[in-house]
């Protein structure tokens, strides 16, 4: 019997929300999220403070931004006022999964989360669901989203997008060519995920379809069974084409190919008894015998506890702790 333990990501609406540029033009820097939860654990206050920037020891846009960042990767819930997630406990508390981010396996999963519906980062949500160019500039990705607003009925001032986009790209591409400290160009954590590369002339990006090095199999059926908890409720089955093309999928969010997500699965069916990949006439499926929330949780918990190692063999290297003191 699997236990039934909901991994509560806050009490929110599912519906769709428009959200831009509320990051202050700052991308997610490394020590951060760790920093934002643990001080609204001691402080729920904490950044409604005057004394805030001190006590967080960044700027006052800074402050804004980690608040951001904690509440759109779901670590903490501003509803009813600001608290921890059960996602961020479990996670990020002292003693938790990994609390310094020190395993890649937990930026894939915040990743995941920043994506999950409801998304508080609409230009994100665009473009790794709705944006199906795989080679693109940043002007591609502007106007592209600027039409999908225009269908939507959204309005939003360009710069804002403009700020969104260049936010996405700092984030997941790797910074070349630094001379010199450049606060501005300090690498993201999220680079390490590798989901964009420049390509070409560095003013040319694309995405990374297909397995990635990184991204353990647990964290994808984690997230398969996370997707199928909310668009498959009463079912017991969910396609394998489903999982890789429909909208906040595991296969867009992590940009994997059909085949990568299907070899995921097959690793971690062979060491469960409540999973299973089936082919009927053609049509492979996901197929589950309990409830996917719990199974879902029953992954991740068994992939943390189970004292996995990166994919290089070492123990996780300590990521964001190491890496704190490099930007306030």
């Amino acid at each position: 019997m699997v236990k039934q333990i909901s991994l509560n990501l806050g009490k929110v609406d599912t519906k769709k929300i428009s959200v831009f540029a509320r990051h202050e033009t700052f991308h997610p820097r490394f020590g951060w999220i760790k920093k934002g939860f643990d001080r609204t654990v001691e402080d729920p206050g904490i950044f409604l403070r005057e004394d805030a920037p001190v006590r967080l020891g960044v700027g006052k846009n800074m402050v804004r931004a980690i608040r951001y960042w904690c509440t759109a990767f779901k670590v903490l819930d501003e509803q009813e006022g600001l608290s921890p997630t059960e996602l961020g406990s479990r996670l990020l508390a002292d003693g938790g999964w990994d609390p310094f981010l020190e395993d890649p396996a937990s930026l894939w999963l915040l990743h995941w989360s920043l994506l999950t519906p409801p998304c508080y980062a609409t230009a994100w949500d665009f473009t790794f669901n709705a944006f199906r160019q795989i080679e693109f500039s940043s002007e591609d990705l502007f106007l592209a989203l600027c039409d999908y607003l225009d269908g939507q009925s959204i309005r939003v001032a360009d710069s804002s997008l403009r700020k969104d986009i260049t936010c996405i790209l700092r984030m997941y591409v790797e910074q070349e060519g630094k001379a010199g400290f450049n606060e501005d160009l300090v690498d993201c954590p999220f680079t390490e995920l590798r989901l964009l590369y420049t390509s070409g002339d560095s003013k040319q990006y694309e995405f990374q379809i297909g397995s990635k090095d990184n991204l353990p199999a647990e964290i994808i059926v984690y997230a398969c069974l996370d997707f199928a908890s909310r668009v498959s409720k009463h079912q017991r089955t969910i396609a394998l084409s489903r999982l890789a093309f429909d909208p906040n999928s595991p296969g867009l969010v992590f940009k994997l190919s059909e085949s990568a997500i299907a070899e995921a699965i097959e690793r971690v069916v062979r060491h469960s008894n409540s999973l299973f990949l089936s082919d009927t006439a053609g049509l492979i499926q996901l197929s589950y015998t309990e409830d996917p929330t719990a199974l879902a949780f029953e992954v991740l918990e068994g992939y943390y506890q189970g004292g996995h190692r990166t994919p290089d063999g070492n123990t996780a290297s300590g990521l964001e702790s190491a890496n704190e003191g490099r930007v306030s």
